[in-house]
């Protein structure tokens, strides 16, 4: 008989000191969700029937629609984003993906792998998709199905003309699907008055829940081309009509992920008793703090100021230092834990949910500024928090 392994070799694996987790998600949750999420009950009963009820409810305030067609899925943002397209494409769609970094080419590459036509309008770096070279590319390319991150958690770029595109491809009888996975909640995304057909986020991000369980709205439109699909999706689990046997008829798909569903539930409850405006002006107030903090403290922010995200901030690496370096020495030596990047030379904090709080931005920018200068860059900690102090103070 095989030993088992030493409680000690497992329990080494854990941190020491809790970290601070401030990087582009998971981000820290609170108190009450976690509560939710150590909650197991029967996920075909009554009970879990009203609470499925009661998220589609807040779920679509936070969505900003009407529409009832709100599923759940158990699986992260990715998983989200591949049930929006293995649901509206099948072989032969023609696809514009809108590529300002990882996730939209995560869009085009799950759209080919169902057989999609897919054509990529691929964005400069650090910038935010134009309207005019998104006219282009419906006039010439006439997509069926248009993708966007509203977004780009990945280069912290921010589409600020998202509503007119979106708009602009209903003119075109394009559908439109948008990642919001690190947007929904912390800055407008409205998916009727923007004539959104399909939007995803997980529950990691913006929404302060656990990673695992996400949501997904599709627009009545959708679901009609859904219901009129001319072959069954690839996908069994993703299948958004087999979904909606739990997520509408209380009837069973697969065993659902009740903890992680309660967590959802409660984390859509707060941001409902916050209100999403109180939300938003939080979240801007914030992230302007961390951005004049950072720059009075002699760094350069990434990217065009008005296509910067507030809820992911990337921070140029200054010359001769190691992007890598920063993450671990803000991990190892002040218990900040902050993010790098899919290719660019940035580092990311996040300022989603629980982490777009005063408290945390003080001592995240102190310990950036800290890590700056342990590795040799020219940085002015003080004048930073006092920046940071001073915009928070005026936004108040």
């Amino acid at each position: 008989m095989f030993s088992p392994p030493t409680v000690d070799s497992i329990n080494s694996l854990l941190p020491s000191e809790p970290l601070l987790m401030m990087g582009a998600g998971p981000v820290p949750i609170p108190h009450s969700v976690a509560q939710a999420n150590s909650i197991v009950i029967n996920h075909l009963g009554g009970t879990m029937a009203k609470i499925i009820h009661q998220m589609k409810e807040m779920a679509r305030y936070v969505f900003q629609t009407e529409s009832r067609w709100i599923l759940g899925v158990a699986g992260p943002g990715s998983a989200a984003m591949e049930m929006s397209v293995c649901n509206l494409v099948f072989p032969g769609t023609r696809v514009l993906s809108v590529c300002n970094g990882y996730f939209g080419r995560r869009f085009a590459e799950m759209a080919t792998r169902v057989g999609g036509q897919v054509e990529c309008l691929n964005v400069p770096d650090g910038e935010a998709a134009q309207v005019a070279a998104v006219r282009e590319h419906l006039e010439r390319f006439r997509p069926e199905v248009l993708t966007i991150a509203q977004g780009e958690t990945s280069s912290t770029v921010f589409n600020i003309h998202l509503p007119q595109i979106t708009r602009l491809a209903r003119e075109y009888g394009c559908y439109v699907i948008v990642d919001a996975v690190c947007t929904l909640s912390t800055m407008p995304c409205e998916m009727d008055n923007w004539k959104i057909d399909a939007v995803v986020t997980g529950g990691q991000k913006g929404l302060s829940s656990i990673p695992g369980v996400s949501l997904i709205a599709f627009s009545e439109r959708a679901w009609e081309r859904i219901n009129a699909r001319p072959v069954q999706p690839p996908h069994w689990c993703l299948d958004a009509k087999l979904a909606e046997q739990f997520w509408h008829n209380a009837s069973y798909h697969y065993t659902a992920p009740v903890s992680g569903i309660l967590a959802l539930h409660e984390a859509l409850h707060l941001i409902c008793q916050e209100t999403l405006e109180q939300r938003f002006a939080r979240h801007l107030r914030c992230s302007l703090g961390l951005q004049r903090g950072v720059e009075a403290m002699g760094l350069r922010l990434y990217g065009q100021p008005e296509s910067r995200l507030n809820s992911v901030v990337g921070i140029v690496v200054p010359e001769g230092i190691n992007r890598a370096e920063i993450c671990e020495q803000i991990s190892l030596k002040y218990r900040v834990e902050i993010s790098g990047s899919f290719g660019l030379n940035i580092v990311r904090i996040g300022q989603m949910g629980e982490q777009c709080r005063a408290h945390h931005l003080f001592r995240t920018l102190h310990a950036l500024g800290s890590t700056m200068k342990d590795l040799g860059a020219d940085v002015d900690v003080a004048a930073g928090v006092a920046a940071l102090e001073r915009q928070l103070q005026g936004a108040l």
